[in-house]
């Protein structure tokens, strides 16, 4: 069985600095910190609680699992979270786990290890899905886990898409094509529902061929807007499931020597801050990001200081932002 005497030699540091790292992790340097918190979760040490009295002592850090770091989407959300977190006086360690299960494991078991207070996951999976997880203060925001018994701040996004859909269909369009995100993402799977919803109530069948697979990125979208516009009868407009796709596929319709929204319509969702400043500018769905941020941290508090969570899943609000990447299909 681990030690703290065993997490001494790995860190390199003395027992009494690894002592005093889970106890009071503000008084050692961050280079220590990492280097014991990094020993900790290599060995999956767990500190007995009762000989040393864990269950009084708080980290004031709290974890934010999130998928995709450079998304800028994710960067809002993550401001929103530290604005209410330094308020409150927790600080915030990120974890940019790539959608890997292993990386938000580690991260979690850092709340067993009194390293942390609680986490917050932004992505659509559970961290310690074997269980341990129900003995964790979590909050799910953003791509959220079907399970009532988790927290969660989420928007409807069949709603949003629907409504998005339905305003293509309002300016003309008959063939709409979509980029969407990975299938397991919740995400994708509600955004596409509204998608269908819309094509039935305007009396428009769904068309398999007119869906491309993408992953929320650039790349994806670029590459599925080549693919759409290559098909013996392309779309005429392009929702994708993202503005970072939706700003692929217009790189990819210019390269084509098309013009947006002339040749093709090109929507997007999220508006991201690049989204106002494409060429043309991104008609999409503004998603609260901070709002997000925000409200599970403040969700989080709420749960660290014991209290009763009057609801404990939220939907935001979400706005059609007209622009002009999309207009009147051609005659």
């Amino acid at each position: 069985m681990t030690t703290i005497r065993d997490i001494s030699r790995l860190a390199g540091v003395s027992v009494a600095t690894v002592s005093r790292t889970m106890s009071n992790p503000d008084k050692v340097s961050p280079a220590t910190r990492e280097k014991v918190e990094a020993a900790i979760r290599e060995t999956g040490y767990m500190p007995d609680m009762s000989a040393r009295n864990f269950s009084t002592r708080k980290s004031k850090t709290i974890v934010v699992l999130v998928p995709d770091i450079s998304n800028p989407f994710f960067s809002r959300v993550i401001r929103g979270i530290e604005h209410t977190a330094q308020r409150a006086g927790y600080s915030v360690l990120l974890g940019d786990t790539r959608g890997e299960s292993e990386i938000e494991d580690s991260y979690a078991s850092m709340v067993r290890a009194r390293l942390a207070d609680g986490v917050i996951q932004l992505n659509g999976r559970l961290p310690m899905e074997n269980g341990a997880v129900a003995d964790i203060p979590l909050v799910n925001a953003c791509d959220c886990v079907e399970d009532a018994r988790i927290p969660k701040i989420q928007l409807d996004n069949a709603g949003a898409a629907r409504a998005m859909t339905e305003y293509l269909v309002s300016l003309g369009h008959r063939r709409i094509g979509v980029t969407k995100g990975p299938s397991e993402s919740r995400l994708t799977r509600e955004r596409l529902r509204g998608y269908r919803a819309a094509l039935e109530a305007a009396g428009l069948p769904f068309d398999e061929g007119l869906i491309a697979r993408g992953d929320f990125s650039a790349s994806s979208g670029r590459h599925a807007a080549t693919q759409l516009m290559a098909l013996g009868k392309p779309p005429t407009a392009l929702f994708c499931l993202s503005d970072e796709m939706a700003i692929g596929a217009m790189h990819s319709v210019w390269e084509m020597g098309l013009k947006v929204p002339d040749d093709i319509s090109i929507v997007g969702f999220d508006d991201i801050l690049f989204a106002e400043y494409c060429k043309p500018p991104l008609t999409t769905i503004r998603q609260p990001a901070e709002e997000f941020g925000s409200k599970a941290m403040g969700m989080l508090l709420s749960l660290l200081q014991g209290a009763h969570l009057a609801e404990t899943s939220q939907h935001l609000p979400y706005e059609m932002v007209i622009r002009q990447s999309a207009g009147r299909p051609k005659a």
